[in-house]
């Protein structure tokens, strides 16, 4: 009889021996204290903790527009959406989301989903189900979202280097002119922290007859004029086909969107099993997002004050020595390249510094690249930034990590 239990065993093992097993931390995040919470160890006992790698980029998870708006929603419509968005979940928040987001981006409609995931994942698979015979075009290192909506799709597909658009030329130079094609790509690649040249891929898309399909889930409140994304700091919002976003990272709630010319939309929301058979989200979130969205196109202070921090930081672990990789954005990835030492350095921070920040090893990074990706936001100051590079200096030393040599 087959041994099911060791099976599963052996997985886990493996992911052990490769020094990449998780353990999450418990944490309770507290209601005005961003970008501080409370740990419980295993022992029970309580611990506080500056959190460094929450995607909660502005901290609108925390603030009282959002809260205000999401209590208020649950006072009004209760808890539950009711249903899948076909049968009964569609709820007056969700038409209004819609709208907004559309607007946003300079677009005729929006649809949301329950996650970013499944906006990329169903809206890629979908148009592989319109667009018979569409070639996809996909960066190398997009999002494992966009990759599983590829795959599911079942047709043909070529990925080129990452932000390489000589090699994306050359594929699409290869491909029959009259067939479909869609260029997948992201604006802002969260691992490394680089950004797309947009210009240029849209040069490309209309020179060979493709659609673009941006995910701006790293950007969207965070760069542009209203924060709708690298697209609008570009100036290139009406040249993109389909933006795909999250509302879980700087929006500060969850689900996920995309939005485009109102006919794809309707074409993806009448085909998209993972929009058709899944329950909508809820009143509270739909409304909380409502509210985040409508306070970020407004707040541009604060994407200059979290742009300024990111700076900040990556200057202060320069000056340290420490090993931050090139970055152009707001994510801060610092080198390790171990995934022992990447844990181990870690749990350290994490034990006898109160500073939590989670290992970044494979499969999301490649082997040999692992790493520590800090997300300062408009709310850590300099105080924690003092803190955090003194705990890093230590533990570089301690652990025998190599270097950079230090900034003049």
């Amino acid at each position: 009889m087959f041994d099911y239990k060791a099976a599963f065993q052996s997985s886990v093992d493996r992911v052990r021996d490769e020094g990449r097993y998780r353990v999450f931390a418990d944490l309770k995040r507290v209601r005005g204290r961003f970008p501080c919470a409370v740990r419980r160890r295993p022992d029970g006992t309580e611990q506080d903790v500056v959190v460094w790698c929450s995607n909660d980029y502005l901290g609108m998870g925390q603030h009282p527009v959002v809260l205000d708006a999401m209590q208020a929603a649950i006072d009004e419509a209760g808890a539950g959406a009711g249903g899948t968005r076909n049968i009964s979940g569609t709820t007056r928040w969700a038409v209004d989301l819609e709208a907004e987001l559309a607007s946003w981006h300079r677009k005729q409609a929006a649809l949301l989903f329950t996650s970013g995931y499944v906006a990329n994942e169903a809206t890629l698979t979908t148009l592989q189900r319109i667009l018979p015979g569409l070639i996809v075009f996909s960066d190398s290192l997009n999002h494992a979202s966009m990759i599983a909506g590829i795959r599911n799709g079942g047709c043909e597909r070529h990925i080129f280097a990452h932000n390489d658009l000589e090699h994306l030329e050359a594929l699409l130079r290869a491909a029959p002119a009259d067939a479909p094609k869609l260029i997948a790509f992201e604006s802002v690649y969260s691992m490394d922290g680089d950004i797309a040249d947009l210009a240029g891929t849209i040069a490309l898309a209309k020179r060979y007859g493709a659609l673009t399909y941006l995910d701006e889930v790293h950007a969207v409140g965070l760069y542009g004029e209203t924060g709708a994304g690298v697209a609008e700091h570009d100036g290139v919002l009406d040249q993109i086909d389909i933006i795909e976003c999250t509302l879980g990272k700087a929006i500060g709630v969850m689900g996920g969107y995309i939005a485009a010319d109102a006919v794809i939309i309707d074409a993806v929301r009448s085909w998209a099993s993972g929009f058709i058979f899944t329950t909508s989200l809820p009143p509270a979130l739909t409304a909380g997002a409502l509210a985040s969205v409508r306070h970020l196109k407004a707040a541009a202070d604060l994407r200059v004050r979290h742009q300024e921090r990111a700076a900040a930081l990556k200057a202060r672990f320069a000056e340290a020595g420490i090993p931050v990789l090139p970055s152009v954005s707001h994510i801060v990835p610092v080198h390790v390249g171990d995934p022992v030492h990447c844990k181990m350095i870690s749990d350290m921070l994490l034990d006898e510094f109160g500073i939590y920040v989670q290992p970044i090893n494979y499969p999301t990074v490649p082997k040999g690249t692992e790493r520590l990706r800090f997300t300062p936001s408009p709310d850590h100051d300099d105080g924690m930034m003092d803190a955090l590079v003194t705990a890093m200096d230590k533990l570089w030393a301690h652990c025998n990590v190599a270097r950079m040599p230090r900034a003049a």
